[in-house]
């Protein structure tokens, strides 16, 4: 496959462009602090941006596959936000307004209390926040506690809130706090270490005696807070009946409940909010991101009964931003009309399909997981062998076997097998699968066994070995690699592609892409990612361990090892340059 596409003129027009590019690059690394992020990894200076892709100063074109860390719903400069925006410009409406009635921000919140998940709606009351999900995060906080009365706050281990000092403190990586920290159920990573529906069902025990034991050293607190999906923490989804166990613990002890959907709302995860997976209605629901449809904007929308704070109890310059308004109001209508969360949950079910594929070849990939399109790959190090030779010998006997295939959707993030010609289940498309070159969608033709048509034998064992060694490897993970994902991540941007890192340990590579991706661009996506895995393999000192031989592996070395190799070392060379100067 091509990398970097460049759009170049004559010679001299391009060294002239690189070396604009370059300047604006070392003077960011010159002028801005330290604390910067996505810079550091990603040394492109964005000048142009439509749907899914992004040109750069230099030329180069990616696919973003960040979209504004989930903020970008519809894509760059989707035509519907741009004429919302537009049209509030054209009209002479003011633009800032704190928080006085305004029709722009009538129509937004008339369509985004059509969206929320029933139960809530109908009682609900929205706070707008200043421009951020941190300062929404700030005041459920302060929410919860004047309805309340008491001030603890539980949060969960792996969890992101945001960077302000209360929602820091709720977040995982916090210490000197005053949140009592609960364990998040997951497979791959299992606090207990059996993972599945009794890792789960041990995490929710755990927070039932913290709360119920008067010598836990946990007082009665003013609210839960938790992620649907953790997303900084790994892209963990919750599973449906831990969700549902926390939603009747918290109602059992009079516990409001925060749903954190700042990046799993406005169909992300396969439903318009996360929360509805599960059928769980939240009494506050912090938003942000995709709300703005591109633009600054942050809410609180809460149960009317928790309605306590006296006015100017939580307030902010910019929490009437018009525009932004306009353009959320304009991006919730186009993903609920246009059905794009039922959309991405196709779509990523089977995107999530190919990448476990991807998994079965090389032993860097210790877990794929997500829901919709929040799509986590964690990396991890091939040199440590989670399996025992008599579990490598029953996978292996099952691989033989051909009988069960992983099945592309996690259920709410609990891994499950299988078998061809089974139902899908609720909510999910039967047969989405993986095809041979690209994605298998619902009604594309399947053999009489129940495979889709071209899916060999070998691959039929490559699936059925990926779902044996996943049963294992759950509960035997290998450490995490966050230098290998780095280099993933370089390699992704040489061709073209945006992702970003996450985890625990910074070793999981995240796809948040628009909802609007087609399956074309879908399948570009996961090829680039795909040669860029095989490109850390060839190149890492444990080479033979890093990938496991399969069919159509050779195909895959020599389409990477075809591409453009001045337009990669170039590339490569800014990017270092860049960091090094960062």
């Amino acid at each position: 496959m091509a990398v970097t596409e460049s759009v170049r003129g004559d010679t001299s027009d391009s060294a002239g462009v690189g070396a604009a590019h370059e300047g604006i690059l070392r003077r960011q690394s010159a002028r801005e602090s330290a604390a910067r992020t996505y810079a550091r990894a990603l040394p492109i200076v964005p000048v142009r941006a439509r749907g899914l892709t992004i040109e750069g100063a230099d030329g180069s074109r990616y696919l973003d596959c960040l979209s504004g860390a989930g903020t970008l719903a519809l894509g760059h400069n989707h035509p519907v936000v741009l004429e919302a925006i537009r049209k509030v410009l054209d009209s002479g409406a003011p633009l800032h307004v704190l928080d006085l009635a305004t029709p722009v921000k009538d129509a937004f919140i008339t369509e985004l209390f059509r969206t929320l998940p029933p139960g809530l709606a109908d009682n609900a009351r929205v706070q707008f926040c200043g421009p951020a999900g941190t300062d929404a995060v700030e005041a459920a906080f302060k929410l919860v506690r004047a309805a309340t009365g008491r001030s603890g706050i539980l949060a969960f281990s792996g969890a992101y809130h945001g960077m302000t000092a209360g929602a820091l403190e709720a977040s995982g990586g916090a210490y000197d706090v005053r949140v009592a920290r609960l364990p998040y159920p997951q497979d791959y990573r299992c606090p207990f270490g059996v993972g599945g529906e009794h890792g789960a069902e041990l995490a929710a025990r755990w927070t039932e005696t913290v709360l119920d034991d008067p010598k836990s050293g946990v007082r009665h607190p003013a609210g839960m807070i938790l992620e649907p999906v953790q997303g900084e923490g790994g892209v963990i989804p919750a599973p449906d009946e831990w969700m549902r166990r926390m939603r009747q613990i918290t109602a059992d002890r009079s516990i409001p409940l925060i749903a954190d959907e700042v990046q799993t709302g406005v169909g992300r995860t396969g439903s318009f909010w996360a929360v509805e997976h599960s059928g769980v209605t939240p009494d506050v629901m912090v938003l942000s991101k995709a709300i703005g449809g591109s633009l600054p904007l942050a809410v609180i929308v809460y149960r009317d009964d928790l309605d306590a704070w006296q006015p100017g109890a939580h307030a902010g310059t910019f929490r009437g931003n018009q525009l932004a308004m306009a353009a959320g109001m304009a991006t919730l209508a186009y993903v609920r009309e246009n059905r794009l969360a039922e959309r991405a949950a196709d779509l990523g079910s089977r995107m999530l399909g190919q990448l476990r594929r991807l998994a079965a070849e090389f032993d860097c990939i210790g877990d794929v997981r997500g829901r919709g399109l929040m799509i986590g790959v964690e990396v991890v190090e091939p040199e440590a062998e989670p399996l025992r030779e008599g579990e490598r010998e029953r996978s292996a006997g099952l691989a033989r076997e051909g009988g069960v295939l992983a099945d592309p959707d996690w259920r709410g993030g609990v891994g499950e097998l299988a078998v061809p010609g089974d139902s899908a289940g609720p909510g999910r498309p039967h047969g989405a699968g993986v095809g041979v070159g690209g994605l298998v969608g619902p009604g594309s033709a399947r053999t009489p066994g129940g495979w889709p048509t071209g899916v060999t034998p070998a691959d039929r064992a490559a699936g059925a070995a990926a779902a044996a060694m996943q049963s294992s490897q759950d509960h035997h993970p290998r450490p995490a690699a966050p230098e290998l994902a780095v280099a993933i991540q370089r390699e992704c941007l040489r061709r073209g592609l945006i992702v970003e890192l996450g985890g625990r340990h910074s070793s999981v590579v995240r796809l948040l892409p628009p909802l609007t991706i087609s399956d074309e661009q879908a399948t570009a996506v996961l090829d680039r990612l795909a040669d860029a895995v095989a490109a850390v393999s060839r190149n890492h000192p444990g080479h033979d361990r890093l990938q496991r031989p399969q069919p159509g592996q050779q195909r895959r070395a020599d389409r990477a090892e075809s591409t453009d190799r001045a337009d990669r070392a170039g590339q490569g060379d800014r990017a270092d340059r860049a960091d090094e100067a960062g």
